[in-house]
């Protein structure tokens, strides 16, 4: 599991790439910690990400609770099929903003 961070404008856009599960997860966290910071603009691209286990989900949530709790604002991008799947099925649809591509959530939140 890799992690690279970009910057376009005032966002920047963490691109994973690998499964994440129980024994990636806490790499990734580590990782994406440095993002959170007041006022934080963070698109997720996901479009790497063939599987994500509950111990995914969890830090999804995670990040997403310390973002927003910053003041931050949060959008995922190119999430597979059969993760937004399970996204829509547990619920978490409803605490993010996904998009199709990554240009797209970039300027959904540049906005």
């Amino acid at each position: 599991m890799t992690v690279t961070t970009a910057t376009d404008g005032a966002v920047t856009v963490a691109s994973l790439t690998g499964e994440i599960d129980a024994s990636t997860a806490p790499a990734i966290q580590q990782q994406l910690n440095p993002l959170v910071a007041p006022g934080a603009n963070v698109v997720l691209d996901l479009a790497a990400v063939p599987y994500m286990s509950s111990a995914g989900l969890r830090l999804l949530l995670s990040i997403y609770r310390q973002i927003t709790g910053a003041g931050g604002k949060i959008a995922l991008a190119a999430v597979v099929d059969e993760i937004k799947d399970t996204m829509s099925v547990t619920g978490f649809l409803k605490f993010f903003v996904v998009h199709d591509t990554v240009a797209e959530a970039v300027a959904s939140l540049a906005a």
